[in-house]
């Protein structure tokens, strides 16, 4: 490995590569009809059973109020069999099908989305390199090397985990929204608030997943691209965005902390190395350092 020299002789600091907001949106939008598809179809299926079993389920509830505590007990022991359960076991039959059906689909998704974003991510985060090192003088082709695809490799693999968390999450949400409702002899009206207030849920989770993988994806990549051509230093660059902003990274980055690329900085709220955009819903990017002759 040729390490890349200043071309004035003086340390020389690159710009950052940030992460691209295009890529984060289009991976909300994704995300976001993938949730809306799976919502309206929870709430047709489940309003269909659900009225077709409104009687039952007002009687349930007058039952509920005689033993509130033993249909409780019930009910987590085994929903399906519990005491006078027909209008429940008939809608837990529905939902468990739909969560079958949903959770397959989020499955199949995952794989194509997470895939995608990790080749997007990693084509945008070396065209950004590259400009910024052809500004400075420097030609570079890459190569998807043992180490790039490594990182590649572990990019899809969190997402496609993340992806099928978000339907599995919400699907388990449903199904406790239901079980309460029915054992509370609400009708469907208030059970579809509930459920429009998980899908609202789900969505502001997506989209954290979205801007949070999308910061991490391209400060792995470009850490593991500017180590394979040499670059050994980098400076600590916060980013103020977020709502809650991290002392120590605010610090760091007014101080332009210099750390090992291979290493990280020492973050002392940590107690432990990190990397620029590795923690949860941090945004800052590093500053790459090209020496100077020594």
């Amino acid at each position: 490995m040729v390490s890349l020299i200043s071309p004035t002789g003086k340390t020389k600091i690159l710009a950052p590569v940030r992460a691209n907001v295009g890529i984060e949106v289009e991976y909300r939008r994704r995300l976001d009809a993938l949730i809306e598809d799976m919502h309206r179809s929870l709430l047709w299926w489940i309003g269909a059973a659900y009225k077709r079993n409104e009687p039952e389920i007002a009687r349930l509830a007058a039952d509920a109020g005689l033993f509130p505590e033993r249909m409780a007990q019930e009910w987590h022991k085994n929903p399906a069999v519990a005491a006078d359960d027909a209008p429940a076991s008939a809608l837990l039959t529905v939902i468990r099908a739909l969560s079958r059906r949903w959770q397959s689909k989020f499955d199949q998704a995952a794989a194509d989305l997470g895939n995608w974003f990790a080749t997007t991510t990693l084509q945008r985060s070396d065209a950004t390199l590259k400009h910024i090192l052809r500004q400075s003088g420097f030609s570079v082709r890459f190569r998807m090397t043992r180490a790039a695809n490594d990182a590649y490799r572990a990019v899809i693999g969190e997402n496609v985990g993340l992806i099928r968390s978000i339907a599995s999450q919400h699907l388990t949400q449903v199904e406790g929204l239901v079980v309460r409702s029915v054992q509370a002899g609400r009708d469907l009206g208030p059970l579809a608030d509930e459920l429009e207030r998980q899908f609202g849920v789900t969505r502001r989770r997506a989209a954290h997943i979205a801007l949070d993988q999308n910061n991490k994806a391209t400060a792995v990549i470009s850490r593991v691209r500017q180590q394979e051509i040499g670059i050994t230093e980098a400076i600590w660059l916060h980013s103020h965005g977020g709502r809650e902003q991290r002392p120590s990274h605010v610090r760091a980055g007014r101080e332009r902390q210099s750390y090992k690329i291979a290493d990280g900085w020492y973050d002392p709220a940590e107690g432990k190395r990190i990397w620029p955009g590795e923690l949860v819903n941090c945004r800052c990017v590093s500053r790459p350092v090209l020496p100077g002759m020594r």
